[in-house]
């Protein structure tokens, strides 16, 4: 939700019901933190890459640009009270952070997600050691000064040696949560290469994060690059679908039967469709896939979990509620996307109606529960 500007102070009735249902705890699970300077990560990197960078800077697999084709209402995504006083992007300050969003909002934990990172750079090596700066990075800057925050393992997707090495060199690590992806990659997720970063995440008791976006160099429809921005939000959907069908149907969970997923900033109320029309199909095609042993459904319900970010928002509350249900109020991760402007409120994004148990799963108890932390 973006922040809408008053040329007059709201009444005290309005201000009191903003903060009445978040004096409890809760857990955010989607946090963007991001660098004040273009070179914040250069003690983090050998020489060798600053030297490399000023002169060759990063090619990503998309070939235009980095990050999202379509410029946004503003830049960065960012809500425009987001900025820092001393400067910088929205998400770069620690201290405007803990006064703008955790003190306020009561955030217990805080999980964040770096993007533009790594991620998609054509050259794996120059990948490979961003990321383990932007990690390196998330310790320094963030976890270590608010115990608050921990961090997502940022891994260099498309080279899954490399991203093992990663993960396994920052396993036990309680600075970490998740290992984190982008949904839009050179391959579906499920494909071979990505099965190595699959096995150094089971065995290092660590869910995997997939969050919407990414640098993959393929359009987010498969018909080519749509004309609109609100195009390729509304896309994410469903191509978090397809990763989700990649995951399943390429056996990963049958590979990994303790592996965990999170999808990240794509909404969920896509999700019992698709698992439908997996099962439908997978009766009359499971010759093809002798090597899954469930429906696909099965598979969805026992390994993901969902941010809840963008909340989904039917004109009838208890088609939401009938969603979630189906889901399954232990599966939903709240999150708001902070410092973005379609940033997610939570002192409304949950209607009345939900009971004291379920609320308390949903704002801080399932992700206390799934990251492992009392």
């Amino acid at each position: 939700m973006n922040v809408q500007f008053r040329d007059r102070p709201e009444p005290a009735s309005t201000a009191v019901a903003k903060t009445s249902h978040i004096k409890a705890a809760i857990a955010d699970c989607d946090i963007h933190p991001a660098r004040a300077t273009k070179t914040e990560l250069y003690p983090y990197l050998a020489k060798r890459w600053h030297e490399h960078l000023e002169t060759y800077d990063k090619r990503p697999y998309h070939g235009m640009m980095e990050g999202p084709p379509y410029p946004k209402a503003q830049p960065n995504a960012s809500r425009r009270d987001a900025y820092p006083p001393e400067g910088g992007p929205q998400g770069s300050s620690l201290s405007f952070m803990q006064k703008q969003h955790l003190d306020p909002n009561n955030v217990v934990l805080g999980v964040l997600n770096p993007l533009a990172t790594g991620q998609g750079i054509r050259n794996h090596d120059l990948a490979a050691a961003i990321c383990s700066a932007i990690n390196d990075w998330q310790i320094e800057k963030w976890t270590s000064k608010d115990k608050r925050l921990k961090g997502s393992i940022v891994v260099a997707n498309e080279d899954g040696a490399a991203a093992a090495a990663e993960i396994r060199t920052r396993a036990g690590d309680k600075n970490f949560v998740q290992v984190l992806l982008l949904s839009r990659n050179v391959e579906p997720l499920g494909q071979r290469r990505y099965w190595p970063i699959y096995e150094a995440a089971e065995e290092a008791g660590l869910p995997v994060g997939i969050h919407a976006f990414g640098f993959g160099g393929n359009p987010i429809t498969a018909s080519g690059w749509p004309s609109f921005y609100i195009e390729e939000m509304v896309g994410h959907a469903q191509c978090q679908q397809t990763v989700l069908a990649s995951l399943v149907l390429e056996g990963v969970f049958e590979r990994h039967p303790t592996l965990k997923m999170i999808m990240i900033e794509a909404g969920f109320g896509w999700a019992p469709s698709l698992s439908w029309r997996l099962d439908k199909t997978f009766e009359r095609l499971r010759s093809e896939v002798p090597h899954l042993k469930r429906r696909p459904s099965e598979y969805i319900r026992d390994h993901i979990w969902w941010t809840t970010q963008p909340m989904e928002d039917p004109e009838q509350r208890d088609h939401l509620f009938q969603l979630i249900d189906w889901i399954g109020w232990d599966r939903l991760l709240f999150a708001t996307d902070y410092p973005h402007w379609d940033y997610d409120d939570p002192s409304r994004v949950l209607p009345a109606g939900a009971s004291d148990a379920n609320r308390d799963a949903f704002y801080l108890g399932n992700a206390r529960k799934l990251y492992g932390i009392v």
